[in-house]
């Protein structure tokens, strides 16, 4: 079955942190839905290789209207956390437990939206502490899935698991 899948992402995201599970999703059927401050926006990748127009400001969006959440690695995460309705959209899939997918610094929102309490969980190691911080039981995986639901890698080279099991808690 076909979900709505909510990206939240600004610049100096990690490039193939969204492209690759971007392809694969669609190819999958489901239907991505970029959100940031500003619709219409080009947001740029850390490396230079992606831009991505934004879909949707983060204003016009209700969490209602998606299946998941997909929040991809790089600074990106770090900068939307600053932002309490980034925090707040994160936030309310968590509490619904609704799919939610973050990759390397993604669950950097995640820590802000204090919803990590207990779960297990896996990040970039520059993030270990701070998921620890949190209450989180971090593990240093390709790839944990925490109850069907939180699906999180640490690093571009765990992209194919990470898709692997986004695809599984999708379906």
């Amino acid at each position: 079955m076909s979900k709505k899948i909510a990206v939240v992402m600004t610049d100096y995201f990690e490039d193939v942190e969204y492209t690759d599970p971007a392809k694969s999703f669609k190819e999958a059927g489901h239907e991505l839905t970029v959100i940031e401050n500003e619709k219409g926006k080009t947001v740029k990748g850390k490396q230079g290789d992606a831009e991505i127009q934004v879909d949707a400001g983060i204003d016009d969006v209700n969490p209602s209207e998606f299946d998941a959440l997909f929040i991809p690695g790089g600074f990106s995460p770090d900068m939307l956390r600053a932002d309490d309705k980034f925090v707040d959209f994160a936030k309310s899939f968590m509490d619904d437990n609704k799919p939610v997918m973050a990759i390397c610094h993604g669950p950097q929102l995640l820590i802000n939206a204090d919803a990590l309490k207990g779960r297990d969980i896996t990040g970039f190691v520059s993030i270990h502490k701070d998921l620890e911080n949190a209450g989180a039981n971090v593990h240093d995986k390709e790839v944990v899935v925490c109850g069907n639901q939180l699906v999180t890698s640490r690093t571009p080279d765990d992209i194919p698991a990470f898709i692997e099991e986004s695809l599984n808690v999708l379906s």
